[in-house]
């Protein structure tokens, strides 16, 4: 299990460099979740499918984040708390550089924790919770 999910995350890492870079793959992107999932955050508990809304969504985030001046997206540490066989949670450290034009560019370590479900060998996101986001930001002067 521990490779298999450290392998998908830095395959999610790439696809988010790629669409930092305005080259996302939408299809491929959208692979990496499972139909169904949940979502948490400070702004509450949301429940999605994996369709064309999600695809937009995902694609609407990522030209928010190049909007900010977000120019790179890299995973610090992953701690895995295995469930089962086939479930684990995936505690992602992440580090965000932002480009502030003639000051110096801001860099944000923060933590995402991942629901991954491993079926058929193929690791799939079905979750996530995630601390304010925006507060953050605000916090750093990125909004």
């Amino acid at each position: 299990m521990e490779d298999s999910v450290r392998a998908f995350f830095a395959r999610y890492e790439r696809l988010f460099t790629q669409a930092l870079a305005g080259e996302a793959d939408m299809e491929e992107v959208a692979a990496l979740y499972a139909p169904e999932f949940i979502a948490a955050s400070p702004a509450g508990v949301r429940a999605g499918r994996n369709d064309d809304q999600l695809r937009q969504a995902m694609a609407q985030g990522y030209a928010h984040y190049r909007a900010i001046g977000t120019k790179a997206m890299t995973i610090r540490e992953i701690r895995l708390s295995p469930m089962d066989a086939l479930h684990c949670l995936a505690h992602v450290g992440w580090r965000a550089v932002y480009d502030r034009g003639e000051a110096p560019d801001v860099t944000i370590d923060f933590e995402v924790h991942y629901l991954v479900q491993i079926l058929d060998g193929t690791p799939r996101v079905f979750g996530w919770v995630t601390g304010d986001e925006e507060a953050l930001l605000k916090q750093h002067g990125i909004l």
